[in-house]
């Protein structure tokens, strides 16, 4: 596809005369970054905990998915005292900022408590996720839910030898419709696992971690993404070498028949340890993630590293430099080709939003000052209309939580002028004619043409945010 026709892609979804599509995800992005750029405009959505029966407390992996509808879903780890309830919840959030609560965990052995890895968005509209043990009597959940609320569990953890312990993040879909995970813990070392579920629920464990120093083995993993390749790819926050209390942690691919394979292991010092936050795979190939510590100024790294494993640290934080420092969150990157992500501040600041390039030009595009938010630590999602969105642990105005002083965190967005875009569900879609392809994207109503690389295709507009 010429950059001819990318930019007539762009344009003529503007003005839904027609839609040319491409199963090159990179020309899809580019094509949205036709806007031009403008100056960051950082906006509180809503302060969590503001009332009754609010989330709040978002942590850690708790990303966002766009659902069929347009709006964003996430979860919290604790929340909705209309209910009674303290364990978490799933809740919506639409683009203008209104919050509903979808679903109220009760922490009880059936469903679990503690959801702080977000969801996905399967190819069926429901949304997946995982929730850990809420009264000790579990060994956690992964669970699917409708837009709607309607909420199902479809698989408990047995716990032991057989099967994992406390699921952190959400599954993801991999291409033959199953859903691929990990466990913070479990199996025959406890050091967590990699698991495989059919949609109704039938679990089976891919591969077990042995944390073994000896043998560079990793342990404890994060989460996993899907490589352009099919193979998975992931990071885990213990194993590999010993320099640091329980090791530094790694990155692994692993093939979907559960092969795994160490690509990186890092050493605690230049390269960084304690990869907290999920990895992404970029539009150049290359794997882009962050580490909470280590690094040449000791709080944290972001890293670039190529398929075959070599690492590459692009940006280190420092305590002195007022950048940020110690990222919890990821990265993700938006359709400017830029990436972006979160981290932490020491003394009166209270964390930063950042922008780098992948040769390692770093900025700070926003300042927390605690009342519009503090401590973000999950990774930013880019909604379909081009903003992206993300969410802080504390901060705000929100107080119902109990911490008055401090708030229950904040739902904001971060305009970069960066125009609207369609993207694939799930997000590495291919296959032959006949297959049908789902997309998220903006202003698909009045569509009367899709076409790939100048083909024509059968297609169905099922509301203005999906097709």
């Amino acid at each position: 596809m010429t950059s001819t026709n990318t930019t007539h892609f762009s344009r003529a979804r503007t003005f839904r005369t027609r839609v040319a599509l491409t199963l090159t995800m990179l020309m899809l992005l580019v094509a949205a970054a036709t806007t031009m750029a403008q100056a960051p405009t950082y906006s509180v959505l809503y302060n969590l905990a503001s009332h009754t029966g609010d989330p709040w407390y978002p942590q850690w992996i708790g990303l966002f998915a766009q659902g069929r509808d347009g709006n964003l879903y996430s979860t919290s780890q604790a929340g909705d005292l209309l209910n009674g309830q303290r364990y978490g919840t799933v809740f919506q959030l639409t683009p203008a900022g209104s919050v509903t609560v979808l679903h109220s965990f009760t922490g009880q052995n059936a469903q679990g408590g503690f959801p702080n890895g977000g969801l996905t968005l399967g190819t069926d509209g429901s949304l997946y996720g995982t929730s850990q043990d809420g009264l000790g009597l579990g060994y956690g959940t992964v669970f699917k839910i409708t837009t709607s609320g309607q909420f199902t569990v479809l698989h408990n953890f047995k716990g032991g030898l057989t099967e994992g312990v406390a699921p952190l993040a959400a599954p993801i879909q991999g291409t033959d419709g199953n859903f691929y995970g990990t466990t913070k813990f479990g199996g025959s070392n406890d050091y967590g696992t990699v698991y495989k579920m059919t949609p109704s629920g039938t679990l089976t464990v891919l591969y077990m971690f042995t944390g073994s120093y000896s043998s560079g083995s990793l342990r404890i993993p994060v989460a996993l993404i899907l490589g352009t390749d099919g193979n998975f790819y992931g990071t885990t926050i213990g194993g590999g070498q010993a320099l640091c209390n329980g090791g530094c942690g790694g990155i692994y691919k692993m093939t979907p028949a559960g092969k795994l394979t160490v690509l990186h292991s890092f050493n605690g010092t230049t390269d960084g340890y304690y990869p907290d936050g999920a990895i992404i795979q970029a539009s150049d190939g290359n794997f882009y993630g962050t580490t909470n510590r280590g690094g040449a100024g000791s709080f944290g790294v972001i890293y670039k590293m190529t398929p075959a494993g070599k690492l590459t640290v692009i940006h280190d934080f420092n305590e002195n430099d007022g950048l940020g420092l110690s990222p919890l969150a990821g990265l993700v990157q938006a359709t400017d080709g830029k990436f972006y992500g979160a981290a932490n501040s020491v003394s009166k600041l209270d964390g930063v939003l950042f922008q780098v390039t992948s040769t390692g030009t770093y900025s700070v595009i926003h300042r927390f000052n605690r009342t519009d938010g503090r401590s973000p630590q999950v990774s930013l999602f880019q909604h379909t209309n081009g903003t992206l969105y993300g969410d802080t642990y504390v901060g705000g105005g929100g107080t119902l939580c109990g911490n008055v002083s401090v708030g229950c965190g904040v739902l904001y967005s971060l305009s970069m002028g960066l125009g609207s875009f369609v993207s694939f569900l799930p997000p590495q879609s291919s296959g032959k004619v006949g297959k049908t392809i789902e997309f998220l994207g903006q202003g698909f109503t009045g569509t009367t043409k899709v076409s790939f690389h100048g083909g024509s295709a059968t297609f169905t507009v099922v509301s203005d945010t999906y097709l």
